[in-house]
């Protein structure tokens, strides 16, 4: 295990990522990173733009003899996912990430590493800051915000680029090209709920689901991975009128595109009840571990007294929460009729936060079919309606259907085997991708998608695969060589 990543091959992109690694840069809150973009153009004498949303853009000049060559327009975000384990203490507005060697693989401490999309910035400045690599006329966007809404997408205003050429950097598995992504749309709903006092001869108890992989809401939904927030809804509604359960918090998850690694709740129950509901909950563990024992082999779930409380919520608004989170759909609701093995829609249980008045839920739905995009957000928001809530969705973002002529995507394929000896898969992806927003702003735009081998993405179990950025690189500068 070595903390020196500046050393890996290759040099110059490990040495733009390890120095984005010390800029904190959470979602909404770019201005570091955005900072340090503009002085990086200004040091290399390069045109740098910054559009009303915030986007940077880069422009270098063709390698001589290749001016003729067409405009390309390489493209990443630049913000990072922030998830990190309980017990790490971590600021991700002011600390750099920890990250480290770990064999094969670039990992961090205990919280995500932003190797997504952080690599697709470091190849890019990487190749702004060479002399010696051929390619013709270049930008770089760096999209700000496209994690907790895809807000440089969603504000890039046509005539910003001038490329008719499109590399998005942010995909997270060699071997494989895109020509496609789902569409997605949140919906988020709030349950009301009153204080009411606390009883007399009650216990407090803090009940904790962890251990979990979590994962990205969209590659790995698939994955029969377990979602804290189900399985801590579960153990309560079953236990619910047994133990005569008042609730006073629950909270799990944290982002919308993410899936829930941890979820706790305070509760109390009856004096001389708890040791009975203890037992309850090691048999429950166990079931659960049966259910998930190949996906989920970390899983843990914990019951310890916890100080006292000032309320619990209204017995009826807790029936009401918890019937609603038990039949809130969560995973894949279809598979592609067209695509083998190809997740069509799926939707995200994604957090649940107690409020001072009123729970809040968020979720998150993709398909790549928009009739079943909003055929799914509307069960979402029935089951929630039926709970007394109110449910408000968000505009979405649009899927990037897949262009089967596209001449970029030939010569990336062709690219990968002649550079690597065998032939990658062209495919879809469930995940959401900015190519699609892009493409609606720039209806000429030929896409591709690629990037190396990031696993865990939007978890602490984030890591990236050191070979695959070697061969990341290799096709990133074939592809420029020869476009």
């Amino acid at each position: 295990m070595s903390k020196d990543i500046s050393s890996l091959e290759p040099g110059i992109v490990w040495k733009y990522f390890n120095e984005i690694l010390q800029i904190p840069r959470p979602s909404k809150k770019e201005e570091k990173i955005v900072n340090y973009l503009l002085d990086f153009g200004k040091e290399h004498k390069l045109e740098t733009l910054q559009d009303d949303v915030g986007n940077v853009l880069i422009r270098k000049n063709a390698s001589q003899g290749m001016e003729d060559r067409p405009w390309v327009v390489m493209q990443s975000h630049i913000d990072m996912v922030c998830e990190k384990n309980s017990d790490k203490s971590h600021d991700f507005e002011n600390d750099p990430i920890d990250a480290f060697v770990d064999g094969d693989w670039v990992r961090a401490n205990g919280t995500t590493l932003g190797a997504d999309d952080g690599i697709g910035v470091a190849a890019q400045l990487a190749i702004l800051a060479s002399d010696n690599i051929r390619h013709g006329p270049i930008e770089c966007l760096f999209t700000i915000d496209e994690e907790t809404g895809l807000t440089g997408a969603f504000g890039l205003q046509p005539g910003f680029l001038k490329s008719n050429i499109l590399l998005n950097l942010d995909s997270e598995d060699d071997g494989q090209i895109f020509i496609g992504c789902a569409g997605g749309k949140d919906s988020q709903a709030w349950l009301p709920f009153d204080k009411v006092g606390v009883p007399e001869g009650f216990s407090t108890l803090k009940i904790m689901v962890a251990g979990l992989k979590g994962g990205h809401s969209g590659d790995d939904i698939n994955k029969n991975r377990g979602n804290a927030n189900k399985i801590l809804n579960r153990f309560l509604w079953e236990n619910f009128d047994e133990f005569n359960i008042q609730i006073h918090k629950f909270d799990g998850g944290n982002l919308r595109n993410a899936i829930a690694r941890e979820a706790y709740a305070i509760i109390m129950v009856p004096d001389g009840r708890t040791d009975s509901l203890k037992h309850k909950l090691i048999d429950f563990e166990n079931d659960i571990k049966r259910e998930l024992h190949i996906s989920e082999p970390n899983l843990s779930l914990s019951i310890s007294e916890t100080e006292e409380v000032d309320f619990v919520i209204d017995k009826e608004s807790a029936r009401e929460f918890l019937n609603a989170v038990y039949a809130c759909p969560h995973g894949v609701i279809a598979m592609s009729q067209d695509i083998d093995d190809f997740v069509e829609t799926s939707t995200n249980l994604a957090s649940i936060k107690f409020l001072e008045e009123e729970i809040l839920i968020t979720t998150s739905q993709r398909s790549s079919i928009e009739s079943a995009k909003d055929d799914i957000c509307n069960m979402v928001e029935s089951v929630f309606k039926l709970a007394g809530g109110k449910v408000g969705q968000s505009d979405g973002y649009p899927g990037w259907k897949p262009n089967p002529d596209s001449k970029i995507v030939a010569q990336t394929a062709k690219a990968y085997e002649r550079l690597f000896g065998n032939k990658p898969e062209v495919l879809a992806i469930h995940a959401g991708l900015e190519c699609g927003l892009i493409g609606h702003k720039y209806p000429e735009m030929d896409m591709t998608s690629f990037g190396p081998t990031i696993r865990g993405a939007h978890s602490p179990d984030e890591k990236i695969e050191i070979e695959s950025v070697r061969k990341f690189w290799l096709l990133t500068l074939d592809i420029l060589k020869n476009i």
